[in-house]
């Protein structure tokens, strides 16, 4: 029988090492561990939880941050809304995320604004890492054991129990520690420049833009076929948006994007024959039904030039490449070419080719024939990409252009 090397043994993190803070809800809390973290030296470790699947939107309901002289503080921002007092007392520290794109605009509207970060998950795919969530990193890099059973919760809940405050404070209690360690591994691979450029990117990104028929991003949207049920699915996904939107609930709670693709598919006229739809059998589909169906009806009798269209929004985004062959010849050689050497490179510099270049910049560059390889520079700077994404990307592009 053959042997296989045994898992290292992990260290379980199961309290913070000072105990579990209180949640700060009033006004004189606030002010006091404000204070501290003034006088604390060092990054601060920031996290934040929310309640995705329970809530509308991605507000927070707990925020935890943790500083060397300061400890680790829990704040409720539903009780303390403007935290922006913080960012005054942090002054040019650096604040330590994991997945910062996440965190970061949310904590913009309580007024925490870092003006240098260091993002612990990014780090990790820099460093080519298999595994980059918060257990897995801390776990491969610490050797320490972080429990992640409470990371869907419904944290608008109060009070919150001890269980989870534990988890939340612990998100941040060994997170300087790993962006240390992380720094150092970045140092010795050549790539730390690279990560605070891409962490200076992060942090001046604007919010993500909301998608033009946000609608179509139904699941399995594209079963439904033809304008008058799309205008079915279209109808019934803004109805439903509406009451999320009014009593705080996340959407797929009113109305599952299962039924809304099954009721646009089948066009049920009465509330019998909807109620017969498999998908419309949970309770909050059921006691609404009469709704859905005022809703379907409204759609069915929509005129024609008041449909949505079957292939979606306009956008100046290239074709699928697959297609390219026949429509544009030169552009499909083009992206033969180029693309696997772009993967190539990026599996020489042991990272995510998305990490490297984002496919979307790829693929325009490709499609444009009139970029040569002179003006590959040009154009990775005028879509975002960072110095030395193209002093590592550009060349092989132009190469293979």
């Amino acid at each position: 029988m053959s042997e296989t090397a045994a898992e290292p043994r992990l260290t379980p993190l199961t309290a913070p090492a000072d105990g579990v803070p209180p949640v700060l809800t009033l006004p004189h809390q606030l002010r006091g561990a404000v204070a501290d973290f003034a006088a604390g030296t060092g990054p601060i470790a920031i996290d934040a939880e929310r309640a995705s699947g329970y809530r509308y939107g991605q507000h927070n309901y707990l925020v935890q941050m943790r500083r060397a002289g300061a400890g680790t503080v829990l704040l409720d921002p539903i009780a303390l809304p403007d935290l922006h007092s913080f960012t005054d007392a942090a002054g040019d520290a650096e604040w330590v995320f994991h997945a910062a794109t996440q965190d970061l605009w949310p904590l913009r509207e309580q007024g925490i604004e870092p003006r240098r970060i260091f993002d612990t998950e990014l780090a990790a795919r820099l460093l080519g890492m298999p595994r980059v969530g918060l257990a897995a990193v801390v776990a491969d890099l610490l050797g320490l054991s972080l429990a992640k059973e409470h990371s869907a919760a419904d944290w608008s809940t109060r009070p919150l129990p001890d269980s989870w405050l534990v988890y939340a404070a612990l998100d941040v209690e060994v997170l300087i520690e790993l962006r240390d360690e992380l720094a150092k591994r970045l140092a010795a691979a050549g790539k730390l420049e690279w990560a605070y450029q891409e962490f200076a990117h992060e942090l001046a990104a604007p919010p993500h833009e909301q998608r033009p028929e946000p609608w179509r991003r139904t699941s399995r949207i594209t079963d439904v076929k033809g304008r008058r049920a799309l205008g079915v699915a279209r109808e019934l996904w803004e109805a439903r948006d509406s009451i999320a939107r009014r009593q705080d609930v996340a959407a797929g709670r009113i109305l599952p994007d299962r039924a809304i693709v099954a009721a646009a598919i089948k066009q049920p006229r009465t509330v019998p024959d909807l109620l017969r739809i498999r998908e419309f059998t949970t309770k909050a589909a059921r006691t609404r039904a009469p709704l859905w169906l005022e809703v379907i009806g409204r759609a069915l009798a929509l005129p024609e030039d008041a449909l949505p269209s079957s292939r979606g929004p306009a956008s100046d985004a290239p074709p699928p490449p697959r297609t390219w062959a026949e429509r544009a010849p030169h552009a499909a050689e083009r992206w033969e070419s180029v693309r696997p050497a772009v993967i190539a490179r990026a599996e020489e510099l042991n990272l995510p080719v998305e990490n490297l270049l984002q496919p979307d910049t790829l693929r325009r560059l490709c499609w444009d024939e009139s970029i040569g390889a002179d003006l590959v520079p040009e154009f990775l700077a005028a879509r975002g990409a960072r110095p030395w994404q193209i002093e590592q990307a550009g060349p092989i592009i132009a190469k293979n252009l």
